[in-house]
């Protein structure tokens, strides 16, 4: 079986892993409520506004980090017998780490003062909003990686 990282390298694969991961983060912060969520939704538009099609852009330049962190938990969820979601989410707190050390470095390194002040405001709080994320974080994975 193809790795993570082996998928994303295939061009017509990677659209299609940059669109659901667009939606999926689309529908994220949709769902967000309370003052967080508010939070979480006022950065996300402040993002959008950058640029049009930051988001997937973002996506796609953060893909292949991404697969490289997610490949070692997708295969211990295949191994565990038990389906992704389940694994994904006893697992949640190493899966965040591993996504934020990526965005976390990224943003240090960043020069667009909107994108890393939104980061910042909300970085505080990522842990959290990914374990959230982490039932459809687990269907994307699962749908691209099988």
């Amino acid at each position: 079986m193809a790795s993570l990282i082996e998928i994303a390298a295939d061009p017509t694969k990677r659209k299609a892993i940059v669109d659901d991961a667009t939606r999926m983060l689309d529908a994220e912060v949709g769902d967000k409520r309370g003052f967080s969520g508010k939070a979480v939704k006022i950065a996300f538009k402040a993002v959008k506004g950058v640029s049009p099609g930051m988001i997937p852009k973002s996506i796609d330049a953060l893909l292949d980090d991404f697969c490289s962190q997610m490949q070692p938990f997708w295969e211990a969820a295949q191994a565990s017998g038990g389906t992704t979601r389940a694994y994904f989410q006893s697992n949640s707190a190493g899966i965040a780490a591993a996504l934020l050390a990526i965005t976390d470095a990224r943003a240090q390194k960043s020069t667009q003062r909107v994108l890393k002040g939104a980061y910042n405001k909300l970085r505080g709080q990522a842990v959290k909003h990914i374990t959230e994320a982490m039932p459809r974080l687990a269907d994307l994975v699962e749908r691209h990686g099988s």
